[in-house]
């Protein structure tokens, strides 16, 4: 478990298996994506099934590490989901591109809820903990796009679904890019 798993892999497409007990393979496997996620560069989230495993989990990274969320459910949503945006520091408005470590040097506008209510267990001391939470911009988008992978859902389906954006970075330019060529 130490390397991410590239689009097409047929598991990228599975619907992820609930976890139901902590035992050693569990906290190694938790322990292996919190590391590959705090060393990945421009890496927000990773979920298991993008490392090979199967398995109800992901990670996002906070300013103060990574939080795993196993067995994640989002509760509530405020409003409907929009393309998110960027503003500079000029105010002008941008599309968010979201992209995924499963998809290199890939990116597309995928509408999102912008403020949402999850719940999840974490892990403390070897023991299951409830935990709820409110998520907002940013944060939101990256809870989605990882607990979407637990279901099988790629970001791509979305820029296909809903006729997003879709661009590949080539060089250091982001160049409009054929989505049916992806998937």
């Amino acid at each position: 478990m130490s390397k991410i798993l590239i689009y097409p892999n047929e598991i990228l497409r599975k619907k992820a298996a609930e976890v139901t007990k902590v035992d050693k393979n569990l906290l190694k496997q938790i322990e292996g994506l919190k590391n590959i996620l705090s060393k990945g560069e421009n890496a927000a989230g990773l979920a298991a099934p993008q490392l090979g495993v199967s398995k109800n989990f992901f990670g996002v990274k906070t300013k103060d590490g990574v939080i795993v969320f196993i067995n994640p459910k989002m509760k509530k949503v405020w409003g409907e989901k929009v393309y998110p945006k960027l503003v500079g520091e000029d105010k002008k408005e941008e599309d968010f591109l979201e992209g995924c470590l499963s998809f290199p040097d890939f990116f597309g506008t995928v509408k999102r809820f912008l403020k949402i209510e999850v719940e999840w267990v974490e892990l403390i001391d070897k023991k299951f903990v409830s935990k709820t939470k409110e998520l907002m911009g940013f944060e939101a988008i990256v809870w989605q796009h990882e607990f979407d992978h637990l279901l099988g859902i790629l970001f791509v389906d979305y820029v296909k679904n809903e006729g997003g954006k879709f661009y590949k970075n080539v060089g250091k330019e982001m160049v409009k890019w054929d989505i049916n060529k992806i998937i």
